[in-house]
């Protein structure tokens, strides 16, 4: 029997609701990729050059460091991952979530958070991240507030 589980990066909050609807639509356990030196309110200033999250994103090379590492990656099949877009592409704190663990043979589903930007590059951003047996999928751009009734088809797709 396969396992789903719902994983995110919030930085500011909005990620991580609709994160927790989507586990619940699909039966999923819920893991918050968090940063191992949290996001200021100034460090997320995308109108200053120079804030943290500019210079991030500037850098392609760039891997933030994460808390905490799931110990039990192995038990899950499916992957729900979840982000806001950031220029239009994922933080790169989501590159170093998927250079954490082999995702050999798992299909992994993108979700995003924006308040106006599309995926952009994502998928093609994010896939030299991951193993090239992973199934990796521009899932969907979940804006507003998604009930989870909202959800439970869509998710149905990839079980």
């Amino acid at each position: 029997m396969s396992k789903t589980l719902v994983a995110y990066f919030s930085a500011s909050g909005v990620t991580k609701g609709v994160a927790q609807v989507l586990s619940q639509a699909a039966n999923g356990d819920l893991f918050e990729i968090n940063p191992l030196v949290p996001y200021t309110n100034a460090d997320l200033n995308w109108m200053d050059k120079n804030s943290r999250s500019t210079r991030e994103m500037k850098d392609k090379s760039f891997r933030p460091p994460v808390s905490e590492r799931l110990e039990n990656m192995d038990d899950y099949d499916l992957i729900f991952l979840g982000f806001p877009i950031w220029w239009y592409i994922a933080p790169t704190i989501i590159n170093t979530f998927l250079e954490t663990y082999d995702f050999a043979d798992k299909k992994i589903v993108l979700f995003a958070t924006s308040g106006g930007s599309g995926f952009g590059k994502t998928l093609e951003n994010l896939k030299p991240s991951c193993a090239s047996s992973a199934d990796m999928i521009e899932g969907k751009l979940l804006r507003g507030r998604p009930v989870k009734d909202d959800l439970v088809s869509w998710v149905r797709t990839f079980l």
